[in-house]
């Protein structure tokens, strides 16, 4: 694989990302991150320039979607806490659990994104039966570690992270079993990546605080496991074996996975996120007009801009397509990458007040992200590999990860003293 060509499409795949999930900031929750992660995801398809793939982009989307917003169930507050202290086995102990958490993210949306590029007549993927064995693993995983056994992380916050670590263990099982490879190879390299940069983007948001540089870091730390988790996810797409996509799809398939990536997602952030007294408390801060007018006004600009948006694609990509089978090109999803990465900033513009005040100025670089990926995108090609899995070299690997983080945590306690937010696990 031509090394230029690869490393310009893991650049776009993790900047969109990485954008993505920093705005998921303003957001939070399962509905954040699973719109984050259909940005990520659309990104990824866009870079591979494989025409079989356009057809099934909603479904595949959908399919990350739910994979990166279901780590979105996790407490990781405290945890981040953890980073900000001044011994090493608080500050390591808390830097490793992050890339657990951050590998969670990255492995279950990876892996039912790579299922949904693998899903094919010749070889199925049953997604019901994969839902309930992924629901069973969760609880069972959930009961024995932390009913039975009191295996914490992040005491006295939820533990949901037992839950995610027993649907990872099913996720894994499934796709062995059903010899999805592939799929594997993108789950593991978007943990991989996605734990990597949880746990350094912790390491940066304490050097931040360090350097007493007037600046957003904790968004810092959200950029970093989006931009590493979805250079990890393109990396392990980019690096597999695919067979052609060559089964047709149904208009009546498309419906569902349009309308809960267009609407259903969109309105439940709007309605967890666009709060009356939320806003007013935001507004109060930056203007000395009518706050309370104002607020309203930007909760129902803000449904407005959604539906206009979610009817426009479902007239767009289902109503004006009258044939049994439809397609897709680059064009059409292109457009609905921009259109739909361009509704989340707009999202977060509104939320933060940064349109009209410039207390905010991470938000700004948001635009200039996307404009670089606009401009990037077209250009960026990969060459596809089949380099596998080779269990020694992910173990040698994590390995050094781990070697890695522990300098991190040493160069961390030896550059500051106690820091406003530090929690300790261990006394």
């Amino acid at each position: 694989m031509n090394s230029k060509s690869l490393l310009i499409s893991l650049l776009v795949a993790g900047m969109s990302m990485g954008t993505a999930w920093a705005i998921r900031g303003q957001f939070g929750h399962e509905q954040g991150a699973a719109w984050a992660g259909s940005i990520g995801a659309l990104s990824v398809l866009l870079v591979a320039k494989r025409a079989d793939w356009y057809s099934r982009v909603f479904k595949a989307t959908l399919a990350a979607a739910a994979g990166w917003g279901i780590g979105g169930i996790m407490s990781y507050g405290i945890v981040v806490g953890y980073g900000r202290g001044v011994d090493f086995v608080n500050v390591y102990y808390g830097l490793v659990m992050l890339f657990i958490i951050g590998g969670l993210y990255g492995f279950i949306g990876g892996g039912l994104f790579g299922l949904a590029l693998a899903d094919s007549s010749r070889k199925r993927v049953l997604w019901p039966q994969l839902i309930v064995e992924m629901f069973v693993g969760a609880v069972v995983v959930y009961f024995f570690l932390i009913e039975e056994w009191g295996w914490l992380m992040t005491p006295p916050r939820s533990e949901m992270w037992a839950a995610c670590l027993g649907m990872a263990f099913a996720l894994t099982w499934f796709i062995y079993r059903t010899e999805q490879y592939s799929a594997l190879r993108v789950a593991v390299f978007a943990g991989l990546g996605a734990g990597f940069g949880f746990a350094f983007g912790n390491f940066l948001q304490v050097m931040g605080g360090v350097s007493t540089f007037k600046f957003n870091f904790w968004n810092v730390m959200e950029y970093s496991i989006g931009f590493f988790g979805g250079a990890g996810m393109a990396y392990g797409t980019f690096t597999s074996r695919w067979e052609p996509a060559e089964d047709p799809q149904k208009r009546r398939s498309q419906w569902f996975p349009l309308l809960t990536l267009t609407l259903v997602i969109p309105f439940i952030v709007w309605e967890q996120t666009f709060e009356r007294k939320r806003l007013e408390e935001i507004y109060t801060k930056i203007t000395a007009g009518d706050v309370t007018a104002l607020a309203q006004t930007i909760q129902w600009v803000a449904l407005a801009a959604l539906l206009i948006a979610g009817i426009s694609w479902f007239m767009l990509y289902y109503r004006t397509k009258r044939t049994e089978f439809v397609s897709y090109d680059y064009s059409d999803v292109r457009t609905f990458f921009i259109g739909h990465f361009s509704l989340y900033a707009a999202f977060s513009f509104l939320i933060t007040g940064a349109f009209m005040s410039g207390y905010r100025p991470e938000q700004y670089l948001y635009l200039v992200n996307l404009g670089f990926v606009t401009l990037l995108i077209g250009n960026a090609k990969p060459r596809f590999s089949n380099r596998g899995l080779y269990g020694s070299r992910l173990a040698m690997g994590f390995a050094l990860l781990l070697v890695f983080i522990a300098l991190l945590t040493l160069v961390a306690i030896n550059l500051h003293g106690e820091m406003k937010g530090m929690n300790r696990r261990f006394e």
